[in-house]
């Protein structure tokens, strides 16, 4: 199993928006692509300097599944949400292989 993980930094004035945003088009167009079995959303916490941090983990169906999402969809969406809050966030992406589930 495979978890596609981003952590992405926002500037506080937009923090509020994003997370609306996310909620309700975001993580479920991404969900729609049916390329993953569920989603979390958790809030990082830490010391921040006039920003917050969330990191949202998509659990991808297989590896496979991932590939395809990456290649015909992520581009888009991606470049929607850079669109939206350009200048506003700095993000990174981690891919994470589990292990064992408890």
């Amino acid at each position: 199993m495979v978890v596609y993980n981003v952590t992405i930094s926002l500037d506080v004035n937009v923090a509020k928006e994003w997370l609306s945003w996310m909620k309700e088009t975001h993580i479920p167009d991404v969900m729609a692509t049916g390329f993953f079995r569920d989603s979390k959303l958790c809030r990082v916490h830490g010391e921040e300097e006039g920003g917050v941090t969330y990191a949202v983990m998509y659990t991808a169906i297989s590896e496979d599944a991932l590939n395809t999402y990456q290649a015909e969809h992520a581009p888009q969406l991606q470049a929607e949400h850079t669109q939206k809050f350009k200048g506003k966030f700095a993000s990174f992406r981690t891919l994470l292989s589990v292990v064992q589930e408890f």
